[in-house]
């Protein structure tokens, strides 16, 4: 069989979870496109993401294959998908555990009633208190190591269940499930589900299991990072298990990802800016800078707020990378709520900037709301922020030639003795790379200091600075 990954980081992890209870369960895994059953993990964040996954089920379907959807866009819409789309079985998150058996039935034939959708956060306790141990329903990627199948993992170190799908050696760490906030313009959770932690001996366990498996860098994953521990009775446990997690043999670098602007404290600040071997790296979810805007959102903050919290960070981190994606188009934005955004933009300098039109999802409050904008306005105004986004990315890259940056090296370039890399303010996938011109040959997973040379839009040309690796 073949499995298919759409979406984001959180999926990956996921992914991992259903190939490892596949393999326990008998099955093999191919990448060809001659599988007999392909299933495919689907994403159903935005309008897309939602054709994007249409799309890659009925590819599979023309193949001859027998299709499968997982994944949010499968969990979302449950029956009314398998109405829409009867070239696939549509599985819920409920279905993971026995993922096995569900493709045993597939592939002998068989037909099951989907699900109908119901809103996740009704199937744990209102209490985060309550929610550890009171999960009435499979949560993706939460297993601990009791409910391991025989057989998954070698007998001697951490049993994990989890069988990597793309090598590399950076790897997402799931830490948190599904969320709390209820921002009027985000679906989210309402399929996901109440917000519900990890512990921390599972999440220790994992990236031991990945540090031995190639793994430098960990990508620590959630819809919302801020909240790690409050369902734990920590709301600062984040800010305990990040050394830990550095310290784990192998592991050289941790990234935090998806923080909540209203959540972030000055101790998870300190810790991001000061525990070596944490990447000095500001995944915050601004969403825009008006704050009419913010408030119609169901968010915190405004433009000054936001500027302080920036200027927090960097009294601590002066080269921290700061990153945020932001909604243009939302209903009732006026011309002087994007002047707003605009302003915020130039005074932020932010290193990597994402600007999205709103559209309306499915059962969120926004789709309701009064003043509506026309696509073509939206569209506008999208055209207009991302060049300016363009501009400021570029000129904040420029800013930091002469500086010195730790890169993991992750392949090789173009040409001899030089290699692409990532330094700290650069995620994976999102925020531009680094090409190390060395003196010596290095390899995939190494760690070393570099003194930035020049820039290319927001990717980054250095030149290695020692013999040896920085960690």
């Amino acid at each position: 069989m073949r499995l298919v990954t759409l979406g984001c980081a959180r999926n990956e992890v996921d992914s991992e979870e259903l190939a490892a209870r596949l393999e326990a369960g008998g099955w093999s895994l191919t990448e060809t496109e001659a599988a007999d059953v392909v299933l495919v993990n689907t994403c159903g964040f935005i309008q897309a993401a939602k054709q994007e996954s249409i799309d890659e089920l009925l590819t599979a379907a023309d193949s001859g294959a027998a299709v499968v959807a997982a994944g949010c866009l499968a969990e979302r819409y449950g029956s009314g998908l398998a109405q829409a789309l009867p070239e696939a079985q549509i599985l819920s998150f409920d279905d993971y555990a026995n993922i096995a058996d569900r493709l045993d039935a597939v592939h002998a034939g068989q037909r099951w009633s989907a699900h109908e959708p119901r809103d996740r956060r009704k199937l744990l306790p209102i209490s985060p208190a309550g929610r550890p141990g009171g999960a009435t329903a499979h949560v993706p990627g939460h297993s601990a190591i009791a409910d391991l199948p025989e057989g998954i993992a070698p007998p001697s170190g951490p049993r994990v269940l989890r069988r990597r799908l793309g090598g590399g050696v950076v790897a997402p760490l799931k830490i948190a499930s599904g969320c709390d906030r209820r921002c009027s313009f985000c679906a989210i959770p309402a399929f996901r589900g109440a917000f519900i932690s990890r512990s921390p001996a599972d999440l220790l366990a994992e990236a031991s299991w990945l540090g031995d498996h190639g793994t430098r860098e960990l990508l620590l994953v959630s819809e919302n990072s801020t909240s790690y521990g409050k369902d734990l009775g920590d709301l600062r446990l984040l800010e305990t298990l990040l050394p830990q997690l550095a310290a784990v043999p192998g592991i050289d670098r941790v990234r935090v990802s998806y923080l909540q602007p209203a959540e972030v404290r000055p101790g998870l600040i300190e810790v991001m800016a000061s525990t070596q071997g944490v990447a000095q790296y500001f995944d915050l979810s601004f969403q825009h800078a008006s704050g009419p805007v913010l408030r119609s959102m169901r968010r915190f903050g405004d433009r000054e707020r936001f500027c302080g919290l920036i200027e927090q960070i960097r009294k601590l981190a002066p080269q921290a990378g700061i990153r945020s994606n932001f909604i243009v188009g939302f209903p009732g934005e006026t011309k002087e709520d994007v002047e707003e955004l605009e302003q915020f933009l130039i005074d932020a300098r932010l290193d990597a900037i994402g600007i999205f039109g709103y559209s309306d999802e499915d059962g969120t409050e926004a789709a309701s709301l009064p003043g509506q904008l026309d696509e073509q306005e939206i569209a506008g105004r999208v055209e207009a922020l991302a060049g300016l986004a363009d501009e400021l990315m570029d000129q904040r890259a420029a800013d930091r030639i002469g500086e010195l940056h730790e890169v993991l090296i992750e392949e090789p370039g173009d040409e001899p003795l030089r290699y692409i890399g990532r330094g700290a303010h650069q995620a994976p996938e999102v925020d531009g790379t680094t090409e190390v011109a060395s003196h010596r040959p290095l390899a995939a997973g190494e760690l070393v200091r570099v003194r930035v040379s020049g820039s290319d839009g927001v990717d980054l040309v250095a030149e290695l600075v020692d013999e040896q690796p920085a960690g």
